[in-house]
């Protein structure tokens, strides 16, 4: 039997198939099948994609299991959606969330 390489690819047998699109911000990217959004994301060197409530501190991936909420995106006009724990589907709208994703312009 014939071992596996060792690249993460190699290691868990992956073969995946082609990128699909969608946009962050109307920016164009790519995702590969399953990849999560923060996934994504991080790949295209986007590292915020919220902002605070109060300052408007940027914010993006931070604990990467869906538990501290940090990575709240809009996504298809759907706020806070965890970027960590959602998949990219082909042609998602992606924008970046301010403060709940609910607030309505001033």
């Amino acid at each position: 039997m014939a071992r596996a390489p060792r690249d993460p690819l190699g290691l868990v047998r992956a073969e995946p198939t082609e990128p699909y699109p969608f946009t962050f911000d109307g920016r164009p990217l790519t995702a590969l099948p399953g990849q999560s959004l923060a996934a994504a994301l991080w790949a295209a060197g986007i590292l915020s994609w919220r902002t605070t409530r109060g300052a408007g501190a940027p914010r993006g991936a931070f604990c990467g299991i869906g538990t501290c909420h940090d990575c709240l995106a809009t996504v298809n006009g759907r706020p806070n959606q965890r970027a960590c724990l959602v998949p990219v589907r082909p042609g998602d709208t992606v924008t970046t969330q301010k403060g709940t994703g609910r607030d309505t312009p001033r």
